[in-house]
């Protein structure tokens, strides 16, 4: 760390948003700062143990947040290098064009954006093109225009995941390949090429990869910005506020706590937060000042609202042949994204998910109790097994927000059955098609080893929307730039300017935004 400590810019936290944005400013010649509360992620066999993983939850964040009535939840949070992308299954999707829209859904209004498709287009086929993402634009026909395809061709579908393909299209639908960040060289059978950094493995799908083959932030951004003079990486570096100057205008420190409990203080032309939708609207909210008394860039009173994490369940469909499938997150089906013939509101869509194994279905054999043939024992469910996420939207209900309680501690407030009936709607359709799609019918188990058992509210890997972008001053915290209306050098580019949060993984838009908002702070810089 160098002994001055004014920066062109700093940036704090390295995930999807933050990592993504200090890569497009790397090569500008500008002094940039990377914060990351957390350090690198120990390679270690564990990475893909999935008891150490799932159930012993070996890397999540020891730390817990306050439901609405104060009881404590573990949230599924990460604090690394590369942030929640070390864990993410790297499912790189654009949001549709619809979504950029006003969309009325069963429950309410998924509210228009201050940018469209359009904008954001040249964006998402850049952060496609950096994060290495496999797939072929055209065959989602829910899908917007793309001024280039993917660099890399779809990830081939195994044997049984192509039957299941199949026999969808025989039911007149439209499933398509999974977009992907990998960073995998395929042979001619579709398997991993030697040389290729990917090895096509079974442990893609919320497991940090060993090898490096998952396009992370850390893989894709963070390690190649540092190779650039100018930019700094500090580790165990926990933002506890920002300071501004008398007149409230501009952040003059950033106040760190380093893992000694040492307080630093930082700072910058340009302030950059991407912590995570819910910490960063933690971080503006602590830190409030006379000229910001409800938390900074909160004039609006939007701060911390209209939190969303998607309405999401995953699936395990019991096949009648085995599933020997080992990299089966390749298949994805838009069809009832936007609705349906009986039911005009959109419904959502579904992806797979990566394959089951013994260890994760004994996890959740409570769960089950009375539901499988008994002489089916877990090793061989796990074998048969084939693996559905079903997402949904989440709507940005003012009451669903983050605040700090008189301790500091993060209260998130959250109502878990808004705006279900979609994707109730969406799995009927899944389950009604499982006997034509070689499936026991009666056999869709909820997965729960991916969510936090028995409390919903704490699936918070698609965390959005607590510090919304807009026109309005008096309904966002951000202008279309991600900066804030009542701070000049302050800028939000992780998922929390979402307004709305779709029925796609947010990351490839956060992503996307970050490299968007990275121009901007360059052109503003010179």
């Amino acid at each position: 760390m160098s002994e001055d400590r004014h920066y062109d810019v700093i940036v704090i936290g390295t995930g999807a948003g933050g990592g993504t944005f200090a890569h497009r400013l790397a090569p500008s010649g500008k002094r940039v700062l990377m914060l990351e509360r957390g350090g690198y992620l120990p390679r270690e066999r564990a990475n893909w143990d999935s008891t150490e993983v799932f159930v012993r939850a070996r890397y999540r964040a020891p730390e817990m947040w306050l439901d609405r009535n104060g009881h404590e939840f573990p949230p599924e949070v990460n604090y690394y290098v590369g942030g929640n992308t070390k864990f993410y299954g790297a499912a790189l999707f654009r949001l549709r064009p619809q979504d950029f829209g006003e969309l009325r859904h069963y429950s309410g209004i998924s509210p228009a954006w201050p940018i469209d498709y359009a904008d954001l287009e040249p964006y998402y086929t850049e952060a496609e093109h950096l994060y290495e993402v496999h797939g072929r634009h055209g065959e989602d026909p829910t899908g917007g225009p793309a001024s280039a395809d993917y660099l890399f061709p779809p990830v081939a579908h195994e044997p049984r995941i192509q039957q299941l393909s199949d026999d969808l299209e025989k039911q007149g639908l439209h499933p398509f390949h999974l977009p992907i960040g990998v960073r995998l060289t395929q042979d001619p059978q579709g398997g991993a090429a030697h040389g290729s950094t990917c090895i096509r493995c079974d442990r893609v799908d919320g497991f940090p990869c060993l090898v490096r083959g998952k396009s992370d932030a850390e893989v894709i951004c963070v390690d190649p910005a540092l190779l650039h003079g100018g930019v700094e990486l500090l580790t165990g570096a926990y933002v506890t506020r920002l300071e501004t100057d008398p007149s409230g205008r501009s952040v003059t420190a950033v106040v760190t706590e380093l893992d000694d409990g040492e307080s630093v203080r930082f700072s910058a032309d340009v302030v950059v937060v991407a912590c995570g939708a819910v910490n960063s609207a933690a971080l503006l909210l602590r830190s409030a000042t006379d000229r910001h008394p409800d938390g900074l860039a909160n004039g609006s009173g939007v701060v911390g609202r209209h939190y969303m994490r998607h309405n999401n369940v995953a699936l395990m469909a019991v096949s009648k042949e085995p599933n020997p499938t080992r990299f089966q997150k390749t298949l994805a089906l838009h069809d009832w994204y936007l609705g349906s013939e009986d039911f005009d509101h959109p419904m959502g869509g579904i992806q797979m998910l990566g394959k089951s194994d013994a260890e994760q279905v004994r996890a959740n054999a409570p769960r089950w109790a009375g539901r499988v043939a008994p002489e089916m024992p877990f090793d061989e469910l796990a074998r048969h097994a084939v693996d559905f996420w079903l997402c949904g939207e989440d709507l940005p209900l003012p009451g669903n927000r983050v605040t700090l309680d008189g301790n500091g501690r993060i209260r998130l407030v959250l109502d878990e059955k808004h705006n279900t009936e979609g994707l109730k709607r969406l799995r009927h359709e899944l389950q009604g098609r499982l006997g034509d799609l070689g499936m026991h019918e009666n056999h869709l188990l909820d997965h729960s080893i991916y969510l936090h058992k028995g409390m919903p509210i704490g699936a918070t890997a698609h965390q959005a929307g607590t510090v919304r972008f807009g026109t309005d001053p008096a309904s966002s915290a951000l202008d279309v730039h991600c900066r804030a209306h009542e701070v000049d050098n302050l800028y939000v580019v992780d998922t929390s300017f979402f307004p709305s949060i779709g029925a796609v993984n947010p990351s490839l838009t956060a992503m996307a935004n970050a490299l968007r908002v990275g121009d901007h702070v360059l052109e503003r810089l010179g």
